[in-house]
């Protein structure tokens, strides 16, 4: 996954029928694409993490996206608004969560998982969220949601186990390493910025809300990777690990979050979020291509497990 913006308000129905003939073909062939450049997100950042420590990596990543996110934000909106006290707090904690802490553990996830393993943890993201709402919210949680979560863990336990869901209940050690427990830390972390984005911020756009969260993020890894670098992190890189870090800035943040955006105003949050179920299936296959990485059957039945589970748990009837 990458920085990407808080959920916006849908559109009322009668809006969307008005629109829905206007719509251009490109939005969601704009909307794949998305789903591909964030699937490469894992190979990427799979390669930036085995040679690169992960507080440099991230703090690279997004010294890269920040001054682009800046110019996006002048271009669309002519410039960043002016904070209050509760958004700067909003900001600051989107930053802590989906920039900072989100990243560190996925660079450290990547750095002991296989990148196509990881990409199918990330597809939790949504039943986490829904999970944090019930549990911190009160929010309400219907029969097709709680049928989705039952489905989605299913799966994940499945992937998890690699298939041997006795061996793991014998001895939860052989499937739950380090990697493993960094994953979830990082989709709890998501969990916590889609829901701050969702409750906590009032008057912003999500270009607002993402470029002031990349900033407080990059202010907080910037600060970490100073003491990293110091400590005797390496300062040369070879030419392919710049580009990854650069794919992973440019086309995994950047480039994703406007086409992103755009299929939100065209089609609606709830329609656009659909697409995120393709990133795991984009990422299992790139790993394959790109990493020669096997695909387990474990993978493809618990990863369809997950992907229809997360369907449910966001069914809107």
């Amino acid at each position: 996954m990458t920085a990407h913006m808080p959920a916006s308000p849908a559109k009322p129905l009668s809006a969307q029928s008005t629109t829905a003939q206007a719509i251009s073909p490109w939005v969601y062939v704009r909307l794949v694409l998305v789903a591909f450049l964030w699937g490469g997100t894992f190979i990427a950042g799979r390669v930036v993490a085995q040679q690169v420590p992960h507080l440099i990596a991230a703090a690279l990543r997004f010294a890269m996206a920040v001054p682009l996110l800046l110019l996006l934000a002048w271009k669309m909106e002519g410039g960043l608004p002016r904070l209050t006290r509760s958004q700067l707090l909003s900001t600051f904690a989107l930053g802590l969560t989906g920039i900072f802490l989100y990243n560190i553990c996925f660079f450290a996830a990547l750095s002991r998982m296989p990148a196509g393993r990881t990409a199918l943890f990330v597809a939790l993201n949504p039943v986490m969220t829904a999970l944090f709402l019930a549990m911190f919210f009160r929010e309400r949680i219907g029969a097709f949601k709680w049928a989705g979560i039952v489905m989605a863990f299913i799966g994940a336990a499945i992937i998890i186990t690699r298939g041997d869901l006795a061996g793991a209940w014998r001895d939860i050690t052989q499937s739950i390493g380090y990697g493993e427990a960094l994953m979830f830390c990082a989709i709890s972390a998501w969990a916590g910025y889609t829901i701050i984005g969702r409750h906590a911020l009032k008057g912003l756009s999500p270009v607002a809300a993402t470029t002031y969260a990349a900033l407080w993020g990059l202010l907080l890894l910037g600060t970490c990777a100073v003491f990293e670098a110091a400590a005797g992190g390496p300062t040369r890189f070879a030419w392919h690990i710049w580009a990854a870090i650069a794919y992973l800035g440019i086309f995994g943040t950047v480039v994703g979050f406007i086409w992103y955006y755009e299929g939100v105003k065209a089609i609606g949050p709830a329609r656009t979020a659909v697409f995120n179920n393709l990133v795991p299936v984009f990422g299992i296959l790139l790993a394959a291509l790109l990493l020669s990485e096997p695909v387990l059957v474990s993978m493809i039945v618990g990863g369809a497990l997950v992907i229809g589970g997360v369907t449910l748990t966001n069914w809107q009837r």
